[in-house]
């Protein structure tokens, strides 16, 4: 608990799925927060919303109206946002977009989308609050990456790299700011059980969708839980869900050997999209 009491967190992405259930689950720990997304509409319900969890009448819920890929734009309002409030103690970046399909279907503008908002969007925010926590030397910085951000999976050449990208980018990130106090975390979620998983689902190619149908959805707020608890153990990889930490281990153990296990998995279902045309 006294890890959030009385911080100011920063959320993007805080409208909708994890961003926003770890959001609600922030100000029920008793900080004060502030939702980051693109549309005035969703920022005011979310808003009213998160009011009701307060567990203080002087907690603050705030929100800032931006779009993390337009760098200056987003940086006038995180100004405007630090003159008035301070800089953050907890930064999160939740926010991020995913369109799955194969390589050769997908058009380039979604490979510059992907990175624009999932990378791209995370380094923005955060060249506008790192020098300040150096200054300060303190400062909790949560990046949400994929189970997608440490393997490749089939139907993710966009995504993946996207999310690859901030993977490598918060290995960099953690070692320059420990000597700073300044704890990293990066987030590896399974599916979840969010409005941007409904969207991306129906763009999944048959393969892919066989690939992850045995896998067990989490909710948001599972997510989110996991994620804060983590946080508040100074973890710099979270990894919720039990199927991703198999991977994970999977992976870093076996390496190129863990190859050809996918390949079979990719061949039957291969053999079955067949056996079904």
């Amino acid at each position: 608990m006294n890890t959030f009491t009385g911080k100011l967190a920063l959320i993007t992405g805080g409208t909708s799925g994890i961003g926003y259930a770890l959001a609600e689950k922030l100000v029920q720990r008793g900080a004060d927060v502030a939702i980051l997304a693109r549309h005035a509409q969703m920022l005011e319900s979310s808003a009213k919303s998160l009011a009701r969890h307060k567990i203080n009448d002087s907690q603050k819920i705030m929100t800032v109206q931006a779009d993390v890929t337009q760098r200056e734009e987003l940086g006038l309002r995180l100004d405007e946002f630090s003159s008035q409030n301070g800089i953050p103690d907890i930064v999160i970046n939740s926010a991020g977009v995913a369109h799955p399909g194969t390589f050769t279907t997908l058009k380039p503008e979604i490979f510059d989308w992907m990175m624009d908002v999932n990378y791209f969007g995370t380094v923005n925010v955060l060249k506008k609050f790192v020098s300040p926590m150096q200054k300060r030397r303190s400062g909790i910085i949560v990046n949400i990456s994929s189970v997608a951000g440490f393997i490749g999976i089939y139907g993710y050449t966009a995504y993946g790299a996207s999310k690859f990208a901030v993977s490598g980018f918060s290995d960099a990130l953690r070692s320059e700011l420990k000597p700073y106090g300044i704890q990293v975390s990066v987030v590896f979620p399974p599916d979840t059980q969010t409005p941007q998983l409904e969207y991306e689902s129906q763009f999944k190619p048959f393969i892919t969708k066989e690939l992850s149908g045995s896998a067990k959805l989490m909710s948001s707020d599972q997510v989110a839980e996991i994620i804060l608890n983590q946080v508040a153990r100074k973890k710099y990889i979270i990894i919720p869900g039990s199927e991703g930490k198999l991977l994970y281990l999977l992976h870093n153990l076996l390496g190129s050997a863990l190859y050809p296990v996918m390949d079979l998995f990719i061949k039957m279902a291969i053999k079955k999209l067949k056996l079904g045309s």
